[in-house]
């Protein structure tokens, strides 16, 4: 009998691309969901692993299915799965935790010592089909818009960022405004945030990050923005800072305009070790420093959730382009030029 074969974005060899491949549609495990792949969005992190850089290189081991951001369909349960079906559209925490090392007995999941990513470790979403564990399955809610479920993953990133402290009456400054950061600065303005600013170099993401609700969006490379914050602040300095860029110097910025005893909270990745002065940024501030990493499992998950079903949240500007699996290069020269917000791939042609 002919093995039924689905087609998959696929990271052959380690070198820069990616190939378009028939290879057998996967078959769940007693605990896993066969998601019929609806809409997929391209992350940063698939943007290294096509362009192969010194972390893809460390992290990804060819062949592999990658894409780790979508939505779809039930397609076929495993025997010991009851809490979804057939036809249940859904979406899922990549991040596949452990269960048994010390932060996830201490309910802290996201940061689990042996962590497995579907896309990195595992095939993930650029397919037809995927297959999920169970845990990881989340039910979309039927208020959700499709192209809003295919993002719940970098969102989550922006909710854990955003709601990882107070926010409310605060103001904010966001380092860095692509996607994710476009998003902390909607959730920001949801969740009730005074005064938004971002700073960003690209005058693409600038606008954009005022169509997501920052009252300013600053080019750090024209005039003094640490100055321009803290005069807009009456001397004060942001009570919020939201890293999202990794760049050394908007970190450096970032903790200038951070007023004494505020909160930074970092989600971009730098390249290289940065060195900031740790004395005068943090220690004589009294700030709060914290890294952020994924999503929390599953308090993220509800509270974006209930975010997006009440319609707090337009993300409208970041969308776009949709495209078929078959014009991945385009996609992928699109993000290179930082010209384009999220692009969702359409593996099986059922764009709405």
């Amino acid at each position: 009998m002919p093995v039924a074969t689905m087609k998959a974005l696929r990271k052959m060899r380690p070198q820069r691309g990616a190939q378009l491949e028939s290879v057998p549609i996967p078959t769940p495990g007693p605990t896993e969901v066969l998601v019929r792949v609806r809409a997929a969005s391209i992350c940063g992190t698939d943007l290294h692993i096509y362009g192969w850089d010194r972390w893809s290189a460390s992290r990804i081991h060819p062949p592999l299915t990658f894409g780790h951001e979508f939505c779809g369909t039930v397609d076929k349960v495993g025997s010991e799965v009851t809490s979804v079906k057939p036809g249940d559209f859904v979406s899922a925490e990549m991040h596949v935790n452990c269960g048994h090392c010390r932060p996830c007995r201490m309910g802290q999941a996201h940061v689990c010592q042996d962590v497995k990513i579907i896309g990195i470790d595992a095939d993930g979403c650029f397919a037809e089909f995927v297959i999920i564990p169970i845990r990881n399955i989340w039910k979309i809610d039927p208020a959700i818009p499709e192209h809003y479920a295919a993002i719940l993953d970098p969102l989550g990133n922006a909710v854990h960022t955003v709601l990882a402290g107070e926010i409310a009456a605060l103001n904010v400054v966001v380092t860095g405004a692509g996607p994710i950061g476009l998003m902390a600065i909607a959730v920001a303005r949801a969740c009730g945030s005074a005064m938004i600013f971002a700073t960003e170099v690209n005058p693409h993401r600038r606008e954009l990050a005022k169509k997501m609700g920052a009252d300013d969006a600053l080019d750090p490379n024209q005039g003094d923005v640490v100055a321009r914050v803290l005069e807009a602040t009456d001397g004060a300095g942001v009570d919020v800072l939201l890293e999202m860029s990794g760049n050394p110097t908007a970190i450096h910025q970032g903790f200038q305009m951070l007023r004494p005893g505020g909160r930074a909270s970092l989600l971009g990745i730098p390249k290289d070790p940065v060195t900031f002065d740790l004395v005068n940024d943090v220690i004589f501030k009294g700030v709060t420093v914290q890294g952020i990493y994924g999503r929390k499992m599953f308090e993220t998950w509800v509270q974006m959730t209930e975010l997006l079903k009440h319609g707090r949240l337009n993300l409208e500007p970041l969308f776009k382009e949709r495209l078929p699996l078959e014009k991945f290069a385009d996609a992928f020269s699109l993000l290179e030029s930082g010209e384009a917000g999220k692009i969702l791939f359409y593996p099986n042609g059922s764009q709405k």
